[in-house]
């Protein structure tokens, strides 16, 4: 078994673990391997030990990635922030996008997404700790913004994701995850049809299953430590 494999199987088995911890039917929370930096062999790796999904924030390193494998052999998400110019090869090229905040961004992947694919899926990113550093949409612009949108020809609102703040304790981590999965309860009861929480990284996937993430996106523990990224701003960890 190669390291990102070993790697795999003890991420996997912290989210089973989480699952019947909490009262979570197993299965119920998928993993994303977030491969962002990662050189193609990695995954490969991750590849040939079952892990299908993974999440990209730079559009060049992605796109150099998927070139390089087998078409379908992967599901990639886009989970960066996406500035206009970059979004008709995500339309193209992705089957995720993790990071809208504007209705631009969701009526041009919409009108971008090519007619021989399903829709899009996407998530409304939330800022749930109010950091001015952050993207996302203040929780009380999700509503309008999710009823805009919801009908996108190209696109499927899937649900939400956040990035909370660090959190000093187990408790502590937990108040933004519940935040959003009782935001996501609210336009569900407003007729959304939403069964998408992409929340928990690394340090606090446990907090974010307690919550009712549904996908927890885990880089560091699967690949190691990353490298430099791609020339192109950071902004916010999405692992």
């Amino acid at each position: 078994m190669t390291q990102i494999a070993e790697r795999l199987a003890r991420v996997r088995t912290r989210i089973r673990t989480a699952e019947a911890r909490f009262g979570r039917p197993e299965g119920s929370v998928s993993l994303l391997a977030v491969s962002k930096t990662k050189p193609v062999a990695a995954i490969r790796e991750a590849l040939a030990a079952g892990q299908a999904d993974f999440g990209e924030n730079y559009l060049q390193d992605a796109r150099d990635k998927q070139q390089a494998l087998d078409p379908g052999e992967a599901r990639w998400h886009f989970i960066g922030p996406l500035q206009s110019n970059k979004t008709k090869p995500v339309a193209a090229h992705f089957d995720w996008v993790h990071s809208v905040e504007r209705e631009k961004i969701a009526k041009r992947l919409s009108e971008q997404r090519p007619e021989h694919l399903p829709p899009l899926n996407i998530c409304l990113q939330v800022n749930v700790s109010g950091e001015a550093t952050k993207s996302g949409l203040q929780p009380e612009a999700v509503p309008e913004l999710a009823a805009r949108i919801a009908g996108l020809p190209g696109v499927r609102l899937r649900g939400l994701m956040c990035i909370p703040a660090p959190a000093a304790d187990f408790d502590a981590q937990r108040v933004p995850f519940r935040q959003l999965h009782e935001l996501r309860e609210s336009l569900v009861q407003q007729g959304l049809d939403l069964d998408t929480l992409s929340m928990g990284m690394s340090a606090d996937l446990e907090a974010a299953v307690a919550e009712g993430s549904t996908l927890v996106r885990v880089g560091t523990d699967i690949f190691g430590p990353r490298q430099d990224q791609p020339s192109a701003s950071r902004e916010g960890d999405h692992e």
